[in-house]
This record gives C-alpha cells, structure tokens and sequence, in this order.
C-alpha cells in the first residue's frame, strides 16, 4: 500500500521512523502547511495517511478515492473530519498509551519550576542579579514545597492515575474531579466546583471537546478559592487564555504551566505571552509528550495496527 506522512517533522531528529510491513511505498513531509489543494495534491493516491495535526477536513476526505486508512500519531482525534471518514468508509486511528512516562514527568517539571519560581531563579543567577544581591542565597520569590498540598486532577485516565501516584509520592492529597455538573460516581470522585475550591495544585488531562471548550473560564476560575497554581498538558482550548492571563494580573491564581494553547504554534496576539515573564508562569511547545522513548514506543504501537490493517485489508 502506498502511504504518505503528512508532518514527519513533528518526531524528534533520530528517531527511526520506519515505513511498517505492507507499506510499499512511503513518502515522507516534514511539514504540510494548511492547504486542502496541496493535501489533496501529495495524497491523491495514497491508501494511507499519516498525521499528527494536520487538518485533514470532509472536503479533503472526499477527493481521495483510494483513501483507507487515517493514521494518527497522536491521541487526540480533532483535527480529522470523523463523520467524513464514517461517509466515505476510511478507517480512522490514534494510538493512545505511548506517553504515560512523558506526560507525567512533564508535568511535574512544569509543577515543580512553577511552584519553586525555576526560571525565575535561574536568570538571576544567569543576569547578575545574584551576584549583585551580595547575598549567599536569593528569595525574592518565595520556595513553595508540593508536600502536604492538594492536587486536583481534572481528566483521570491513564495519565492522571500516573501523576496521582507521583503526587502521593510527593506527600500530597489528591482529589479526582468528577464531571462537571454531576454527581460524584463513586467514593474516588470529587464533585468539580469542591476540586476547584479546596487544591492548591489542578491539573488538567482531560480530552477538548464540546462539554470542556473552555471548562477553565472566568467563572471556574473565580471558584478556586485558595488561588491554585495551574497546570495544563491536555489540550490549550480547555482554557479560556484571556481568562487565564486576567486572573494571574489579578492574582487570582498562584501561577501557571502550560504545554498547550489555544493556537499552535502560539500566535503573537495570544494574551497567556502578557504573562511569559511571571515568576510562576513555563510554558513549554507542546513537547510533552515527546520523549525519545515515548516517540519509539508510539511508532511501534502505530506499526503494528497499521501492518494489521493491511494484513487484513
């Protein structure tokens, strides 16, 4: 079969990206701007695609005849037109799992340099300022310690169980968020406004969809009454950024850690760069998920679904 990989350069340099069994021909692009024509144009007769975000939409599903299969190379599913693929009988997959080392640890270094002021230090020991303080030490910015708080996990699949057992390791209490507007499903879940209320730490892990666009508003903010340091490695539009950028002005929040945003990569007129150089604020490129041995561990797992497509197609 044939296949092309629309955004080959979303992988790290190094890593072995081979072509999987039954794939015949394999035609790479780092990169695939947004342009139906030229989408159209590099997979007119692909049986394959591969992508990571690339849009792929109803009109480009519809003039590729000899489309199979949509591989992802990601979890997430809303970049590809899922009713188009459903119309036109194109199989659709993600590969899910890959990154549950990567995202954990990720977001705890986002934790961590936010609730330590990480960058913040580091540059007054890089600018001089240190050096011109005369002091042994500097804390200008209080050190605040994970031990004894609570941490709220918003979004407790496989990810948020393994930042929960990180979390307790540290000595914190964790509080898993139950759905928005519902009732508790078991004695594990807390009702979302008491997460909200009662953590110092809320990170979220939860999917973008029609029922979390923008969960993290002004009025969810509002409810975080012990003014939380917040952390996302989900998806940048569960966050409303202007909301997010107003509460930190406003000191409604301790700080924040993002890896995602609402457009990527950042556009020049997103309000979170207002807040870039607040002690309590890292922001990394969506590179979270993206550990040399996660990226392995996902090209396996995407090889062979894809080799048993084939095999049984």
């Amino acid at each position: 079969m044939r296949a092309v990989f629309l955004d080959k350069g979303t992988f790290s340099d190094g890593v072995n990206l081979p072509a999987p069994a039954g794939v015949t021909d394999y035609f790479t692009y780092d990169d695939t701007p947004e342009d139906s024509d030229l989408i159209i144009e590099r997979c007119q007769d692909a049986e394959i695609i591969f992508t990571n975000k690339v849009q792929i939409t109803a009109e480009v599903i519809a003039k590729l005849p000899k489309l199979k299969l949509i591989q992802l190379t990601a979890t997430g599913m809303n970049n590809v037109d899922q009713e188009a693929c459903k119309e036109h009988n194109v199989t659709l997959y993600n590969v899910a799992g890959y990154a549950v080392k990567s995202v954990p640890e990720h977001t705890f270094m986002l934790m961590l340099n936010a609730m330590r002021a990480g960058i913040h230090y580091h540059q007054k020991v890089a600018d001089g300022t240190w050096r011109d303080n005369g002091n042994f030490c500097l804390l200008d910015v209080p050190l605040v310690d994970l031990e004894d708080k609570t941490l709220g996990i918003i979004g407790v699949g496989t990810i948020g169980k393994r930042v929960t057992e990180i979390a307790r390791a540290f000595g914190m209490t964790v509080l898993w968020a139950e759905h928005q507007g519902r009732t508790p499903r078991n004695d594990d879940y807390t009702a979302f406004d008491e997460v909200l209320a009662n953590a110092d730490v809320i990170s979220l892990h939860c999917p973008l969809n029609e029922h979390t666009q923008h969960l993290i508003n002004k009025d969810t903010l509002a409810k975080m009454t012990k003014q939380p340091l917040l952390v996302n490695v989900a998806r940048g539009g569960i966050v409303d950024s202007q909301a997010l950028a107003d509460a930190i002005h406003n000191e409604q929040i301790l700080g924040y850690g993002s890896d995602v945003f609402e457009q990527e990569p950042i556009t020049t007129d997103d309000p979170l760069l207002s807040i870039s150089d607040h002690p309590r604020v890292i922001f990394s490129p969506h590179n979270a998920w993206g550990s040399k041995s996660a990226q392995e561990t996902l090209w396996q797992m995407l090889s062979e679904q894809v080799a048993d497509f084939i095999t049984n197609n």
